[in-house]
């Protein structure tokens, strides 16, 4: 007798957001499965990798993530197209170069060079501030207006300023990064909150990435818990796609910074793990597991 395996069916689904626009665009989520289990219901976006480009250069990277880069780090548009032209689905900038405590640039320089940015690149971009909570609300203020209707995935918008980027998100035509600490509930309660600003399709979930060895189960239980809410019980304020903002939480560790074929393994653990997690979008470092992740993706390991 011919074994067939059971299947579950779900009526909860995640939201469809589309990133970018026109020939550009590039849709995540849409589905009504839990992660890769393409033979249980419809496959409507595969997940997407982004390497990540810093207006700050490479400053702190480790040598071996700075190697295949070494000859653009110093100008984000060269940078974005290196990046593209080693297998990048979108790009992630960060601009660190904001930070009060840093190099403190203003936040319409920073909107000037995102422009920039994305008048060269044919992907969507995705644009996080330098993670303080009052100059966020500049920075990605002047990005939003900046590149109106561009639809770019803005954030991180977290409790502290989560309705000055919504309006300006809203206001511009963008979609926007809700931040969370690793928690389901205050996930959920800024879900809530954003959702009487923006459409669910205007919201993707980042509840903060950790790597191996560093908090990386907890990351792992909260994407997980999250897909499940969604799609298994139906919530509809967690049907949103999930963005694992791996890279930098990665290639800080001692591990990774200290031989080049350890840290390899760091980045591609951990984002292998938070793929299989639920993640929707993971955003990486080095091209070499950008394509294995895809690789992944598809079906080809």
């Amino acid at each position: 007798m011919e074994y067939k395996a059971p299947l579950e069916t779900y009526t909860g689904r995640v939201k469809e957001v589309t990133l970018g626009k026109g020939a550009d665009a590039l849709k995540i989520g849409g589905g009504n499965i839990l992660p890769l289990h393409y033979f249980e219901g419809s496959v409507v976006n595969r997940p997407v990798v982004a390497l990540e480009v810093n207006d700050n250069g490479a400053a702190g990277w480790a040598e071996w993530v700075v190697e295949p880069y070494k000859d653009v780090v110093s100008d984000p548009v060269k940078w974005a197209r290196k990046c593209l032209s080693l297998g990048a689905d979108l790009i992630c900038l960060h601009l660190d170069s904001t930070d009060p405590q840093g190099s403190n640039r203003s936040a319409m320089e920073a909107a000037a060079m995102v422009k920039k940015v994305r008048s060269e690149v044919d992907v969507p971009l995705i644009v996080y501030g330098s993670g303080d909570d009052k100059k966020d609300v500049e920075v990605l203020t002047a990005v939003a207006e900046a590149c109106k209707g561009e639809n770019l995935l803005l954030g991180p918008a977290v409790k502290e300023n989560y309705e000055a980027i919504a309006r300006a998100v809203a206001e511009n035509g963008h979609c926007i990064i809700a931040q969370t600490p690793i928690d389901l509930n205050l996930e959920k309660e800024l879900n809530v909150k954003l959702l009487k600003q923006l459409p669910p399709e205007r919201i993707v979930i980042d509840p903060l990435s950790s790597a191996l060895g560093y908090g990386m189960e907890y990351s792992f239980t909260i994407m997980e818990r999250t897909r499940q809410i969604g799609v298994v019980f139906g919530d509809v304020a967690m049907q949103m796609p999930i963005i694992a903002d791996l890279g930098a939480e990665c290639w800080k560790t001692n591990q990774a910074r200290a031989d080049r074929e350890q840290g390899m393994h760091w980045e591609s653990i951990t984002a292998m793990s938070l793929l299989l997690a639920g993640a929707d979008l993971l955003v990486v470092r080095h091209p070499d597991n950008c394509r294995l992740l895809k690789e992944a993706i598809e079906g080809k390991i």
